[in-house]
């Protein structure tokens, strides 16, 4: 073999030598990372999604009367989309006519009827007083004729002209007792007459009122603004097909849009950091660009399930204390709830510390080793803990533990 040959053979088994020793050390070696210790804002916030409302709005309602008719659930016809934006008197939505059209037609029928019983008993007071005044007149012709014929019998026995006189007397007190008998069945006439009369207008009445009433069927706004679906108890919302009753006629409303909250719910764990009076950031899917600010302004003391669910959650109220134009009632928010912020503190992440027999304790870079230091750590949120006692800023940390230093002694703080 030549010299050449010879020495690429050596050249080759020394590059494959160092070049396994190079990979298998590589392999065997424990990957660190490694951060900084930093100085600056430590901020805890609570994150939780909700949905915008108004925190005052007029309802637009339909009638609330019809109750007395007997009509207890109304269906709703027709309903502009919810986002409508409506001025003073523009349509805002119907409700179903066919049951109060139905009224009108029973009272029509009842009306005839009692028009028809008016008019009979008015033909039957005719007739009847008619009679009475017949047999008053008939009276009167008789005491005339008893006169002409008592004047007659000037000559006539005593005996015969008594007679006479007592023939006028008994017609004069039976025309007396015919008066008093007119008077009396002209009163119950017209006292019937009155009753059906009555009739004849309450059932007119009633029919005005129910045609004012159909009127309000159609409804139309009584202030500009946007329209907005209402929620029934079971929290869906009114729509096309949906009823009203008279003690909740209401079809929607209209947001005061300037005076608007985010309703939000929080779980069990940071329901406990929420507290009234802290400030928020409210942000919207719909309009990624927008935050405005706001303050927490009710917290729920007490936990409501959640489908069925065994966690609870609890309502948070959000007040927003700006406006945007784009910003509607429905709208999907994420809250930022500030729960702490402390200035000019030192941090660390989460994951560069660690714990023994309830000591915490990080592993600190010094040169060309690494030290197990303890640490004082002060408020902790999702990723960082400020750290009051143990490192300095700028020290490096690991966010592993480094190979082979479970071993290692602690560090204790003096």
């Amino acid at each position: 073999m030549s010299k050449r040959k010879l020495a690429y053979l050596i050249g080759g088994l020394v590059i494959l030598i160092i070049t396994y020793t190079f990979y298998n050390k590589t392999s065997n070696e424990d990957i660190s990372i490694t951060v900084k210790v930093t100085k600056g804002t430590f901020v805890n916030e609570v994150y939780i999604s909700g949905e915008a409302q108004s925190t005052s709005s007029k309802e637009i309602k339909g009638p609330s009367n019809f109750r007395r008719f007997g009509i207890y659930e109304i269906k709703i016809e027709d309903l502009v989309p919810e986002g409508t934006i409506v001025n003073t008197g523009e349509y805002i939505g119907k409700l179903d006519v066919s049951e109060i059209n139905r009224k009108i037609l029973d009272y029509e029928i009842n009306l005839e009827d009692a028009q028809s019983r008016f008019t009979t008993q008015q033909l039957d007071t005719t007739l009847s007083l008619k009679q009475e005044r017949n047999s008053i007149k008939d009276l009167l012709f008789n005491i005339e004729e008893d006169k002409l014929e008592l004047q007659r019998s000037a000559y006539e026995s005593p005996a015969a002209i008594r007679s006479l006189e007592n023939k006028i007397e008994k017609t004069k007190r039976e025309l007396t007792e015919k008066k008093a008998d007119y008077f009396i069945k002209k009163r119950q006439a017209d006292a019937k007459m009155i009753r059906v009369g009555n009739q004849v207008l309450k059932i007119e009445n009633q029919i005005k009122e129910l045609t004012e009433l159909q009127k309000q069927f159609t409804i139309y706004s009584e202030d500009p603004g946007m329209v907005t679906y209402i929620k029934e108890r079971n929290n869906s919302k009114k729509k096309i097909g949906s009823v009203i009753s008279p003690w909740n006629p209401a079809i929607a409303s209209l947001p005061d849009l300037s005076k608007m909250e985010s309703r939000t719910y929080s779980n069990e764990v940071d329901i406990r950091k929420i507290k009234k009076g802290l400030k928020a950031t409210i942000g919207f899917d719909a309009f990624p660009d927008i935050e405005l600010e706001g303050e927490v302004t009710d917290v729920a003391n007490i936990g409501e399930s959640n489908n069925g669910s065994d966690i609870k959650l609890f309502q948070v109220l959000i007040k927003l204390n700006e406006t945007d134009k784009n910003i509607r009632p429905g709208m999907t928010t994420s809250n930022k709830i500030l729960i702490n912020q402390k200035e000019n503190v030192l941090i660390a992440p989460l994951e560069a510390i660690f714990s023994q027999d309830s000591i915490s304790y990080a592993y600190v870079k010094s040169g060309y080793s690494i030290e197990k230091k303890q640490v004082e750590l002060g408020l902790t949120n999702n990723d960082q803990v400020i750290v009051n006692k143990g490192l300095k800023e700028n020290d490096i940390i690991y966010l592993n533990k480094p190979q082979d230093l479970d071993a290692k002694s602690i560090t204790l703080l003096k």
